[in-house]
């Protein structure tokens, strides 16, 4: 890099630290972090079988379909520990052969990943995996607790990707396939395709489809009590390479496409090809970030009570460079989105001089009827029943301009949640009501560390309840869903499944602990003293979830002295882990005296540490808890201990004692071993190059009378030995002050004075050793 480089990335970086300064406040962390433990979800995992990534849920049958590599498998849905029935998909030795081939590797392509589970209209499920790069589908029944597959093989090109790490997209509506994934070998033809009755595609255009990474498929009810008597749509959520930008180098954008559920295609145009699809592009700003963010995945949130109109999709984004590990949550209306279809300008390419197209927005006339529109009430009057109706010139336009001048913006046009860290994978969103009647939409996030986010926006303050740990090795959720029924989450990874509840309410011990986890599923039984679900319990219990209002609980019983006993100068630990990642703590002694870090007292996140101690540390110690929350700072006592001098020679302080096992004690092993390997080599090595005379040939030197020869190699040996070597010394081989023993004083001698009228064994090869760190 040129020197001048440097000082000029660094002062193109100070505007995104300020902005990052300046919007910290949605850089939220969890309120609760917990560690990894395996009560934390139920899991399920069989040997050998991994990619645990695609599910559906049976609620009819309480079943969780999980599809991994090879095998389907039928879960008990209250507990997927239990697995009920299992499928094997295995691919042939004749297909491994031919996947090998192709120059794909055996062990990770060509095997049979299952991608698509669909439940279809007559309770049976179709399920398609990528069978060594060459897809098939097939139907599968569950019957008195098996689950079985017909083999009825079908086709899976353009329904299941061939590489089964490529992303791709699929949803069932009406027993018709709707697939976003590559028709060909080599993952350069990019489809979304309806498969049955009718198939039908996007055209082969990077206008269309130009490098996309698809994410997901949802369908939206449009014609429901229609004024206008609109059709059913799907929308399809992906990125690509934008073919608008004037880019020296490839840009990514994120898009939302939609097409209507019954196009037929044109009649002479765009025959078996969509008449209606039409995209756009979605923006998320993040921190005034100069490139777009990516998205990732959504979700579809719709009130039951309310009309499509009302819809959500909630996505995430991640950056697409390296220099960010920001992840980010933005939220759309379906009714923004449908408005810049149905009223939006088109961008139109228009060829410069060399031969470079630009995209600019469209100003000419629009033909009639509207080109990627569905056939409704309007259209049918004019004559057009069908898209096969449509003229040409409504076809060739769409065909040409499939692409809308506007952006798709957020709600508030800003995200809802931005945080460092793990990349953000799937979201899932529940909608709940609080005991305040209000209802609170509360987000689950899978992250790329194996976590799960709980967080919940509340009136434009983005609030992180909890981060769970799924699995024990950090892996990407590859996979993320929830049951209504059960009240749990499903999640995938590559190495097994997991289930956990919405909310574990039984983690908050206390009434102001519960009321500031702000978890609107929870509130504080006051008759049974616990933190509760709402559903579970019928009185009326402590929560405010909008400002964390920790007042509103009665006083808590005061916590009971803990004895701790101390030697003199010896060390005490006081335990006290922190309820909250939001939270601060402090130490009191006594009256209320703060305890200040010193050379006596560490404190540290989960505890303080009273070393050397004396007579003057006794006393009680209260460690305090003090968070803040928009109603204001609450303090509680966490733990409280009453320290005193060990009576009778035994006490509960941190005494030195010689260690029995240990990673320290198998560490000395270790190098005492190494030691002694390392000083017989050198004996070896002196004995062999004649430095050192053998036992043996010492006795024999004794009884034979020296040759010329021998008195003139031994004169040069006496000469070399005493140019090169140093006088020896009467030191050890390896010295310390304190030969891995404490530093703790316990008035004892530690280790009785070596006899120094020991022979000593000097070795003029061998260097003295101060330190045990130079071995």
């Amino acid at each position: 890099m040129h020197p001048l480089l440097l000082p000029l990335r660094v002062l193109w970086l100070l505007p995104l630290a300020w902005t990052i300064k300046k919007d910290s406040p949605l850089d939220c962390i969890p309120r609760r972090s917990l560690p990894y433990h395996r009560d934390n979800a139920h899991l399920f995992h069989e040997e050998g079988v991994f990619n645990y990534s695609t599910m559906l849920l049976r609620e009819d049958l309480d079943l969780l379909l999980v599809g991994a590599r090879e095998a389907v498998y039928a879960l008990d849905l209250k507990d997927i520990s239990k697995k009920l029935s299992s499928v094997k998909w295995e691919v042939t030795q004749k297909q491994k052969d031919g996947c090998k081939n192709k120059g794909k590797n055996l062990e990770t392509d060509c095997k049979n990943y299952i991608r698509i589970l669909h439940q279809m209209e007559d309770d049976r499920m179709y399920v398609c995996g990528t069978n060594a790069f060459d897809p098939e589908c097939d139907y599968m029944s569950y019957a008195n607790g098996e689950l079985t597959l017909e083999k009825k093989r079908e086709d899976g090109k353009g329904k299941c990707p061939f590489d089964p790490f490529q992303k791709y997209a699929s949803i069932m509506v009406e027993n018709n396939l709707y697939s976003a994934t590559s028709i060909n070998f080599l993952g350069s033809e990019p489809v979304l395709t309806r498969s049955t009755p009718t198939s039908i595609r996007t055209e082969f255009k990077s206008s269309w489809l130009n490098e996309p990474n698809f994410v997901s498929l949802t369908q939206m009810p449009e014609s429901y009590l229609s004024e206008k008597g609109d059709a059913d749509k799907v929308y399809l959520f992906f990125s690509e390479t934008a073919v608008e930008c004037d880019c020296y180098n490839k840009l990514m954008v994120s898009r939302v496409a939609r097409v209507c559920k019954g196009d037929l295609g044109g009649q002479r145009t765009l025959q078996k090809k969509w008449t209606s699809f039409l995209k756009a592009r979605m923006d998320c700003p993040v921190l005034q970030s100069q490139l777009p963010y990516i998205i990732q995945d959504t979700y579809r949130l719709c009130d039951p009570q309310r009309g499509w109109k009302h819809c959500l999709f909630y996505a995430i984004f991640t950056p697409q460079s390296d220099t960010s590990d920001l992840s980010a949550v933005c939220a759309y209306r379906v009714s923004d989105i449908s408005k810049v279809f149905a009223e939006g300008k088109y961008k139109t390419p228009v060829p410069v001089e060399t031969s470079f197209v630009k995209w600019v927005m469209y100003s000419g006339d629009v033909p009639v009827p509207r080109p990627g529109a569905c056939i409704d009430n309007a259209a049918r009057k004019a004559g057009i029943t069908q898209t096969l109706d449509l003229p040409d010139r409504t076809l060739q336009f769409i065909k040409d301009r499939p692409l809308m001048d506007q952006a798709i913006q957020p709600i508030g046009k800003k995200p809802l949640l931005v945080r460092r860290g793990a990349k953000f994978t799937h979201i899932v969103v529940n909608q709940v009501q609080a005991a305040d009647g209000e209802k609170y939409r509360v987000m689950f996030i899978g992250t790329e560390k194996g976590t799960i986010l709980k967080a919940v926006n509340y009136d434009g303050e983005m609030f992180i309840v909890e981060e769970v740990p799924l699995f024990q090795t950090p892996e990407p959720i590859k996979i993320l869903t929830f049951s209504n029924l059960t009240g749990q989450l499903y999640a995938g990874s590559d190495s097994g499944a997991a289930q956990v509840p919405l909310a574990t309410c039984g983690r908050s011990s206390s009434c102001m602990d519960c009321v500031l986890s702000r978890d609107p599923y929870c509130g504080w039984d006051e008759d049974v003293k616990r933190c509760v679900f709402l559903s579970d319990s019928p009185r009326g219990l402590i929560q405010n979830v909008k400002k964390g209002d920790a007042a509103l609980c009665p006083d808590a019983d005061p916590v009971k002295p803990m004895k701790r006993s101390i030697w003199p100068t010896g060390n005490l630990k006081l335990p006290c882990p922190s309820p909250s990642n939001l939270a601060k703590i402090s130490w009191v002694r006594d009256n209320g005296v703060p305890v200040m870090a010193s050379t006596r007292f560490q404190l540290s996140r989960d505890g303080l540490l009273i070393l050397n101690a004396t007579s003057s540390h006794t006393g009680r110690y209260r460690c305090l808890s003090v968070e803040r929350s928009r109603a204001g700072t609450f303090t509680t006592t966490v733990a409280e201990y009453q320290v005193r001098v060990a009576p009778g020679g035994s006490g509960d302080g941190l005494l030195p004692q010689a260690r029995m096992s240990g990673a320290s004690v198998t560490g000395l092993q270790a190098l005492v071993g190494l030691l002694v390997v390392s000083l017989l080599g050198l004996l070896t090595w002196n004995f062999y190059k004649g430095h050192l005379p053998l036992p043996w040939k010492c006795f024999k030197k004794k009884n034979e009378a020296p040759t010329q020869e021998t008195r003139e190699q031994g004169g040069l040996d006496a000469y070399q030995e005493a140019a090169v070597s140093p006088p020896a010394e009467d030191k050890p081989l390896v010295s310390g002050a304190n030969n891995g023993r404490s530093h703790n004083h316990t008035g004892r001698e530690a280790a009785e004075e070596d006899d120094d009228d020991g022979p000593k064994v000097s070795l003029p090869s061998l260097q003295y050793i101060d330190d045990e760190s130079e071995v």
